[in-house]
C-alpha cells in the first residue's frame, strides 16, 4: 500500500469542501438518461468530446466532479482521463455516483493500477485522482482494499498542501525532540499519511490508536512499525494516552506454521483459557503455565481421549501423568521452536521435568482453591517429581570464567562508537548510524558488568538513581556510590553500594540524554522517568542478551558461549555473586543476600560457589593434614644398615624424641611413641654409645611424617593436662620390649634407691 505509483499532483493550499448537487435523486432524470445514451453513441465512434447541450444536461452528474477536480490542482490530462472514466461509469451503471456504494467503488478502482489501466484504458496520474473523487465525493473508505498507491499525493488532493505538510512538520518535531535526525523513522510519514486518510482528518488530535492499529494491520512492515513509531509520538504530543509497540504482538507468521493450541482437546484448552483469565500471577508467569497446560491437554488427549476435563482427573491419572512427564523427551507433545528444536528427541533435564511439574501443580491447586473442581487428590503430594529427579537439581550458579569477565570488563571500559556498528549484516549496513548513542550503551554495559542486576532491574532503571554518600568526617576516602534498585520480582525497592565507575558512566549518559515524557511502570503503577529511553523508546528488553554482550565479546575477543552455555545476562549476577563471595575480604552469605536483593539466603546459593582456588587456599588453612601428621627427624647409620656387621637385628635407624633416641623400627606403630616410656629400645642422648654415633660419619639425616591418632593430636594441640592423660592411659599398655610403663618406672624407682644407698 505504500509502493509509489505516480508522481506528485498538484494540490490547493489549503482544506477544501465541494457544495453537493441539491438534487441528490437516487435515480437519473430522464434528460440525463437522453445526454447519457448520446455520449454512448459518441464514445462507440470513439469521439471524446461532449457537446454543449450534452454537458448542460449531465451538469447534476459531472458539474461537482469537475469542481473537485479543480480543487485539486489537476492538469489537463488527468483531468479529462479522470472526467472520462466516471462518465464511462455513469453510462453503464446508469445512476448517479452518490448512490455508488462501497463495492461499487472497488470496482471502479480495481485492486491494481494495471487492472485499472486495462479496464478504463487511460494511463498516466488519472486513477490516483478517480481515487481522490471516490474519498471526497463518494464517501470511500476501503483504502486498504486498492492495492498499492502514494498516501502522501492522496492527502493532498484530499486535504491540500498546507494542512498535510504543517502536521507533518509538527510530527517530525517532535520526533527530533527525543533524539532523531533529519531522518525519521521508514514509514512514520506513509503512516501518518495514511491515518489521516483513515480519520479522514487532517488534525493530529482526530487520529486515535485503533485508526493507528487499522494503518498498522494493513501496511506492510515498514508502514506496521511506522505506526508503532507514531503512536508513541502522538502519546508524548498528548493527544492520545498511550503508545503501542508490536514487537511480540500481531506476528505476522507463516502460513502452515504450528499454533500452540494445536491438538489441544477443546474442552481442556478453554479450562486452559479460563484458569489464565482469572490468573494473579506474573504476566511471564501465566505464560509459562498456560504453555505447559497446553502440553499437558495433548498428552491427554493421546492416552486419555475420554477424559477431557481437570474435574475427571483423581489421584491415579495424577501420578500416572508425573511418571509419563519424566520420561518425556523434548518435542514430545509440543512443537519446540529456537534452539529447543534442535534438541528435539532429547531427554529433558531435570529442572524442566519439575519446572512442568511445578506448572501443572499451580494449575490444579488454583482450580481446587477456587471451588472450580472438587479436591480429588492433592496436587502437592502427586504431581512431583522423583527423589531422583530430585536430587539432581540444586545450586550450580554457571559462573563466568575469571579470564573471560576479566576481557569482558575490559571491552565494556574501553568501547567505542565503531564497535557499535554492525558488521554482520548486508553491505552498506556498517556504514549507518549506531542504533543507540555511545554513552547510553557504555552506562549499559558497566551497569551490568558491575551492578549484579536482574535483567528487569536494569531495564526498568530510573533517571536519578545514583547517589553519592561521602565518606566519614575525618576519613581520607572517596565518596560511596550507591544505587537505587526497582522493585524486583521478589521484593521492594532497596538501594545498595556500587563501584564509583557505574556513577560515573550513568551520570555522563544523564547529562547527554533528552527529556522524555514519563511512563508508567506496569510493576508499580507509577509514572516514572526511563533511564535507558532514546528516541521516545525504551531500550528493548532483550537487547543485553542480543547486542550488548554480542559487542562486549567481540571487542574482547571471547567466544559468545563457553563450556556452560551461551554468555547471557543472568550469568553476571551469578558471576558478580560469585567473586564477592570469594574475595579476600568476602561478603558473607546474608550480606549477599542483601547487595543481591534476595528474598531468602537460600535464593542467594544459587548464585554464590566457592571457587576451586579459594577452597583450596581454606583447606590449606585448615591444617587437616598438618594437625593428623607429626614429622620426626630420624637418623639413618648407613655403614650399620650395609654390613649388618653386628647381627639382623641391630639398630640402625634412630627416632629423635628430643630427649634420647628409639631404636625401635616399627616406631610408627609404638602406642608409647608421643609419650616415650623409655623400654629397652630408648637410648638417651647422652649416652656413650649415641654420642660415638653421632660423632662417627654415617648417619644420614631425614624426616618422617607419623600419622597421628585422635587422642594423640588432641593431647598435642591442648596442652599438658591431656598429656598426662595421655600417658596415664598407657600406664598398662606394653611397650615394644614386652614391659608395661609401670614395671619400667618401678625398675628406675629401685636403681635409684640401690644407688642412693
Amino acid at each position: 500500500m505504500s509502493m509509489r505509483s505516480d508522481e506528485l499532483a498538484p494540490s490547493s493550499s489549503a482544506s477544501w469542501k465541494v457544495e453537493p448537487p441539491t438534487d441528490r435523486t437516487p435515480e437519473l432524470l430522464e434528460h440525463e438518461h437522453l445526454a447519457l445514451d448520446v455520449l454512448a453513441g459518441l464514445f462507440a465512434q470513439r469521439r471524446r468530446q461532449r457537446p454543449r447541450a450534452v454537458r448542460a444536461d449531465l451538469e447534476r452528474l459531472l458539474s461537482p466532479v469537475e469542481a473537485a477536480l479543480d480543487r485539486m490542482g489537476s492538469a489537463p490530462a488527468p483531468r479529462n482521463s479522470a472526467i472520462r472514466v466516471m462518465t464511462q461509469e455513469l453510462l453503464a451503471r446508469r445512476c448517479p455516483w452518490w448512490a455508488w456504494s462501497q463495492e461499487d467503488w472497488l470496482d471502479i478502482l480495481c485492486p491494481t493500477e494495471g487492472a485499472f489501466q486495462a479496464r478504463n484504458g487511460c494511463h498516466g496520474k488519472c486513477r490516483q485522482y478517480v481515487v481522490a473523487l471516490a474519498y471526497r465525493l463518494g464517501g470511500f473508505d476501503r483504502l486498504e482494499e486498492i492495492g498499492t498507491f502514494f498516501q502522501y499525493r492522496l492527502a493532498l488532493k484530499v486535504f491540500g498542501r498546507d494542512a498535510v505538510d504543517a502536521t507533518g512538520r509538527r510530527v517530525r518535531e517532535e520526533m527530533r525532540s527525543v533524539g532523531f535526525s533529519a531522518a525519521v523513522p521508514r514509514g512514520l510519514m506513509q503512516a501518518l499519511h495514511a491515518a489521516m486518510l483513515y480519520q479522514r482528518s487532517d488534525r493530529l488530535e482526530d487520529v486515535t490508536v485503533e485508526t493507528l492499529r487499522r494503518v498498522a494491520a494493513s501496511g506492510p512492515e515498514h508502514m506496521r512499525t511506522g505506526a508503532a513509531a507514531l503512536s508513541r509520538a502522538l502519546a508524548r504530543l498528548g493527544t492520545i494516552e498511550e503508545g503501542f509497540s508490536l514487537h511480540g504482538e500481531q506476528q505476522r507468521r507463516p502460513l502452515g506454521e504450528r499454533k500452540a493450541t494445536d491438538d489441544v482437546p477443546p474442552t481442556w484448552l478453554d479450562w486452559c483459557d479460563r484458569w489464565r483469565a482469572a490468573a494473579t500471577v506474573a504476566p511471564s508467569s501465566i505464560m509459562s503455565i498456560y504453555y505447559g497446560l497446553l502440553k499437558c491437554g495433548r498428552w491427554l488427549g493421546d492416552r486419555h481421549p475420554d477424559i477431557r476435563s481437570p474435574a475427571q482427573w483423581d489421584r491415579g491419572l495424577a501420578l500416572e501423568y508425573a511418571a509419563a512427564v519424566m520420561r518425556m523427551r523434548i518435542g514430545d507433545w509440543a512443537g519446540p521452536v529456537g534452539a529447543a528444536a534442535a534438541r528435539t528427541g532429547e531427554p529433558m533435564k531435570p529442572g524442566a521435568i519439575a519446572s512442568h511439574l511445578r506448572c501443572v501443580r499451580a494449575f490444579f491447586n488454583d482450580l481446587q482453591d477456587w471451588e472450580w473442581i472438587a479436591p480429588r487428590f492433592a496436587p502437592a503430594q502427586t504431581l512431583v517429581p522423583s527423589r531422583a529427579v530430585r536430587a539432581k537439581i540444586g545450586p550450580a550458579p554457571r559462573v563466568i570464567a575469571d579470564d573471560v569477565w576479566a576481557k569482558l570488563i575490559w571491552a565494556g571500559l574501553n568501547l567505542t562508537k565503531d564497535d557499535l556498528r554492525d558488521r554482520t549484516r548486508r553491505e552498506g549496513w556498517a556504514d549507518q548510524p549506531p542504533r543507540y548513542p555511545l554513552a547510553l550503551v557504555r552506562a549499559l554495559g558497566i551497569l551490568w558488568l558491575f551492578g549484579g542486576l536482574r535483567r528487569d532491574e536494569i531495564h526498568r532503571m530510573r533517571v536519578g538513581a545514583i547517589r553519592w554518600s561521602p565518606a566519614p568526617e575525618g576519613e581520607d576516602a572517596s565518596p560511596t556510590c550507591l544505587l537505587d534498585v526497582p522493585v524486583n520480582k521478589t521484593g521492594r525497592a532497596f538501594t545498595k553500594p556500587v563501584d564509583p565507575i557505574v556513577g560515573t558512566m550513568i551520570e555522563t549518559w544523564e547529562a547527554e540524554r533528552l527529556p522524555h515524557p514519563r511512563r508508567i511502570d506496569v510493576k508499580t503503577g507509577e509514572r516514572v522517568d526511563w533511564l535507558f529511553v532514546h528516541r521516545g523508546r525504551r531500550v528493548a528488553a532483550d537487547y543485553i542478551n542480543r547486542s550488548l554482550i554480542p559487542i562486549l565479546c567481540a571487542k574482547g575477543g571471547v567466544p559468545k558461549a563457553d563450556a556452560r552455555g551461551r554468555i547471557t545476562s543472568h550469568r553476571a549476577r551469578a558471576t558478580i555473586a560469585t567473586q564477592l563471595f570469594n574475595a579476600k575480604e568476602p561478603l558473607s552469605l546474608f550480606e549477599l543476600q542483601a547487595w543481591l536483593g534476595h528474598a531468602s539466603p537460600q535464593a542467594t546459593q544459587h548464585y554464590a560457589a566457592v571457587t576451586p582456588t579459594k577452597l583450596a587456599r581454606s583447606f590449606d588453612r585448615a591444617g587437616y593434614f598438618e594437625r593428623n601428621v607429626r614429622t620426626i627427624e630420624v637418623l639413618v647409620d648407613g655403614a650399620a644398615r650395609r654390613s649388618r656387621s653386628d647381627g639382623p637385628d641391630a639398630s640402625w635407624q634412630y627416632y629423635d624424641l628430643g630427649h634420647g633416641y628409639c631404636t625401635y623400627d616399627f616406631f610408627d606403630q609404638c602406642a608409647h611413641r608421643m609419650a616415650c616410656a623409655r623400654c629397652s629400645f630408648y637410648e638417651p642422648k647422652d649416652s656413650a654409645r649415641m654420642q660415638a654415633l653421632e660423632a662417627g660419619g654415617n648417619l644420614k639425616r631425614m624426616l618422617q611424617e607419623i600419622p597421628l591418632t585422635d587422642t594423640e593430636r588432641e593431647a598435642i594441640e591442648e596442652g599438658a593436662t591431656l598429656m598426662d592423660g595421655l600417658v596415664a592411659g598407657l600406664a598398662q599398655v606394653p611397650t615394644p620390649d614386652g614391659r608395661t610403663r609401670k614395671e619400667i618406672e618401678a625398675k628406675c624407682c629401685d636403681a635409684t634407691k640401690g644407688s642412693d644407698g
